[in-house]
């Protein structure tokens, strides 16, 4: 599969009585993806996934999945929990998914089962999924850090496709496991300011939140390794990162009218109004359309 490009996590948006509002959802999607984005991800980080129930997840998808049908774009959905039997489960319910490209898949959390279990378990989920896989390396959610051999060995596994490497930093693991990579291995950025310099290794795109807005200009960095780009858009990035995502996203998304409300659930905490005045102001400065 060719996974290359950019691809917004999608929020979920909730009204006035904590419910998913799904018509906001179709139209976010629909903007980014007028908006010069390749293709989407449901029930990313960004989505609050684990904060929806099983009924929210499918409706989640099944809007994400019109959209992109409708304009032919790729749709990733995250898939991936603790468990093995569990993250096996949610990939094999993908069968049923239209328009689904591949799944996102992360590094099992919580129970820091070491690199070599973390290898298996990829290697059991890959053998059962009806899609490619990429893999979700975040180390500073999981707890669990994978060096550059255990990365090759995931690389090497039929069926997983790539990965979206947010490790916060790049440091001597990326790199060796960048210069190494299978040709055919497609590396998505997901730390919105490292964009540029992973790219600079190789990198096939990026998983962006920050791309509601200025999606074009985010779509241009995520295709060419923009340094112009890059640097214009890093106070950006900076705002909206500031507090733990997604609260000053959608506190902005909501000011701007674009959800209902800027609510995340619990225990996510809400955006202060500096972190998102700080977010408009940089989005102002940038002279972006709303």
């Amino acid at each position: 599969m060719l996974v290359r490009g950019l691809y917004p996590p999608l929020v979920t948006p909730f009204d006035a009585d904590d419910r998913v509002d799904l018509a906001s959802l179709e139209t976010l999607a629909a903007s980014l993806l007028d908006g010069g984005a390749d293709g989407l991800v449901a029930l990313g980080s960004t989505a609050e996934p684990f904060a929806l129930s099983e009924a929210e997840s499918a409706a989640v998808v099944a809007v994400a999945a019109s959209v992109c049908a409708d304009r032919g774009a790729q749709l990733i959905v995250g898939a991936g929990t603790v468990d093995t039997r569990a993250t096996i489960e949610r990939h094999e319910a993908l069968a049923s998914v239209p328009a689904v490209t591949a799944s996102l898949t992360l590094v099992p959390y919580y129970m820091r089962p070491g690199e070599a279990a973390v290898v298996q378990h990829f290697q059991a989920v890959a053998a059962r999924s009806p899609v490619p896989v990429l893999v979700y390396n975040i180390p500073y959610r999981t707890g669990q850090s994978l060096g550059a051999g255990a990365l090759l060995e995931i690389a090497a596994i039929d069926g997983v496709a790539g990965m979206k490497q947010s490790g916060g930093a790049i440091d001597d693991d990326v790199v060796r496991f960048m210069a190494a990579r299978p040709a055919d291995f497609a590396v998505l950025c997901g730390d919105d300011a490292l964009i540029l310099p992973l790219m600079a290794l190789g990198a096939a795109g990026a998983i962006a939140a920050s791309a509601y807005f200025g999606t074009d200009r985010f779509a241009r960095l995520a295709a060419t390794g923009d340094r112009f780009e890059a640097e214009a858009l890093l106070p950006l990035v900076l705002a909206l990162f500031a507090e733990p995502n997604p609260a000053v996203l959608k506190g902005l998304l909501h000011r701007q009218g674009r959800i209902p409300t800027p609510d995340v659930r619990r225990p996510m905490p809400g955006a202060s109004a500096a972190a998102v005045e700080r977010a408009s102001r940089a989005v102002d400065a940038l002279s972006l359309p709303v």
